[in-house]
């Protein structure tokens, strides 16, 4: 009889340990302490996308990574004080989920325009050059420049620095350019409908164009000049000024060290980083 009691003890504890011994995975970046090990660290929530190939994807293992999102787990590693958490979501819903504080800030190849200045907070230290240049299907050569996008469907991101400066252009042109917001999809609604020619163009770069035509077989070619040369940075909220100062301190260690440089060459095919 004790023999038999002793077995269920035992057997219960195993049960009991078991129930815990598998987590629910999550998408935080790290697990640790504040500086000196005193108190937890402030959990950052960072908001990125799943569409952007080679900046914030999911790979064939199902995991979350890409270029914004190597760098933001670098600079997680040099903030002690902090925990980041990313939280995945399209790119249209990005802006909208700052400014209601579901995330705390964003990492996905942001460019500076008025509008995002006036609602939102940039970081210093860029941490990329974004070259936007006129995309077109590989076997078009009619189209060779901005200009020629008159009359022309041209496909781009509702919430898109590419669609702010085809908008700027229609200020000054007449609205000379037929702007089609994609779908759902994001980059894949834009290499469909550009591949079957159902619009004339998109607005893009050459490291995400090379990569759509590798893994995607998307037929594209870039155009033209660039249409902007600007640099890429993370935006916050405005009273997120202790953060921005924080991960600005990060980015220039990572500059100075290679790193950035290193995830730039690993994720973008070039160095595409900025130097100061």
């Amino acid at each position: 009889m004790k023999k038999s009691i002793a077995a269920s003890i035992i057997a219960l504890l195993f049960l009991t340990a078991g129930c815990g011994s598998a987590p629910a995975a999550k998408d935080t970046v790290s697990d640790k302490t504040a500086a000196g090990g005193t108190a937890k660290a402030k959990k950052i929530i960072v908001g990125t996308g799943t569409q952007f190939a080679n900046i914030c994807f999911i790979d064939d293992k199902g995991n979350l990574t890409g270029y914004d999102v190597e760098l933001v787990k670098e600079i997680d590693k040099r903030l002690p004080d902090y925990e980041f958490e990313f939280k995945t979501m399209d790119f249209s819903n990005l802006l909208l989920s700052l400014e209601t504080k579901k995330i705390d800030f964003i990492a996905h190849q942001m460019e500076v325009n008025k509008e995002r200045q006036e609602k939102f907070l940039f970081n210093d230290e860029a941490y990329n050059i974004f070259p936007n240049k006129v995309v077109v299907h590989k076997d078009r050569n009619d189209i060779k420049s901005i200009d020629d996008l008159k009359g022309k469907k041209v496909i781009v991101g509702a919430t898109s620095n590419a669609s702010v400066l085809l908008q700027d252009y229609n200020k000054t042109h007449n609205d000379a350019i037929n702007i089609v917001y994609s779908g759902s999809g994001g980059t894949n609604d834009v290499i469909a409908q550009l591949k079957a020619g159902r619009v004339d163009a998109t607005i893009s770069t050459q490291f995400a164009v090379d990569q759509r035509n590798e893994s995607a077989d998307a037929q594209q070619k870039t155009v033209g000049p660039s249409i902007s040369n600007s640099k890429v940075y993370f935006i916050l909220r405005k009273d997120e000024a202790e953060l921005k100062t924080k991960i600005d301190e990060a980015i220039k260690a990572i500059k100075k060290d290679g790193t950035l440089s290193k995830l730039s060459t690993k994720w973008l095919g070039a160095d595409y980083t900025v130097s100061e």
